[in-house]
């Protein structure tokens, strides 16, 4: 009776530990989880073989490396805008890198490692039109925006709310902007400067990007509060992409003619 309880206890720990070990408890065998987008050209996408692409998944990649793990232990999971900091708390995932900007606030919840890329708002427009030279060329501008994003209220807020009824077009996200731009429907689209390079690089030799961003955007990896032993190691991982030229390489491939923005490799902000 003792040695079946004993065994029982001893398959009931193992089941605790393998679990552990697949939500990334260590790199020997288990599963190094990482949250992204799905739906951003450049940055995160799914494509139709099932694979995935994009500037954040090349800078997960490289981490996961660093930190012991093959590619066959890294599994992406859909991660949008309102359950990133939910999905690091729950422990749903490892990491999250998913233009995700560094905030105070944020950084009351979970800890950032990073950055590893900063962008800001800027403009895209078409590549024949030269009227648009920065933000307040937009002042009398048909603009398109996405539902829900914090870009087109940063324009409303310059420009008031006359200019919205008047000059602001809002679809369900920036890739819905793009058809519009190209037909002359709208001037202009307006959001943070790699996700419109990572639309407009799909488009060579359509469309311009202004590259005079007006706010700053630090993008950073998610990981639990307080988790210092890990934020270190992907903070000495990001280092080394920046020196060993795989940053810019990664740049390069997900950006392409737009690559030219984002050349210097930002600075780690270690606390």
């Amino acid at each position: 009776m003792r040695v079946k309880r004993a065994g029982t206890v001893l398959v009931a720990v193992a089941a605790m530990v393998a679990g552990l070990t697949a939500c990334g408890g260590g790199s020997g065998g288990g599963k190094f989880v990482v949250g992204i987008k799905f739906d951003q050209p450049g940055l995160g996408q799914k494509q139709p073989d099932g694979s995935f692409k994009g500037f954040d998944v090349d800078v997960a990649r490289y981490v996961a490396k660093e930190l012991g793990y093959q590619d066959n232990q890294i599994e992406f999971k859909e991660a949008i805008s309102a359950n990133r900091e939910p999905f690091i708390q729950q422990g749903q995932v490892n990491i999250v890198a998913a233009t995700y900007s560094i905030t105070d606030d944020r950084k009351k919840k979970i800890s950032f490692a990073g950055p590893y890329l900063i962008t800001g708002q800027d403009v895209l427009t078409r590549a024949d039109d030269t009227t648009i030279n920065g933000e307040e060329d937009l002042r009398n501008k048909k603009v398109c925006g996405a539902q829900g994003s914090s870009s087109p209220k940063r324009l409303v807020d310059k420009f008031g709310e006359a200019w919205k009824s008047q000059y602001l077009i809002e679809q369900q996200g920036y890739g819905a902007c793009l058809p519009l731009l190209e037909n002359k429907q709208v001037d202009a689209i307006s959001t943070d400067a790699t996700i419109l390079a990572g639309f407009a690089t799909q488009s060579p030799g359509k469309f311009r990007l202004v590259g005079k961003p007006f706010s700053e955007e630090k993008y950073g990896i998610g990981l639990k509060l307080d988790d210092k032993d890990t934020r270190e190691k992907i903070n000495k991982a990001l280092e080394k992409m920046f020196a060993d030229g795989s940053w810019k390489k990664a740049v390069d491939a997900n950006f392409g003619e737009f690559g030219k923005f984002f050349t210097t490799p930002p600075a780690i902000e270690r606390y």
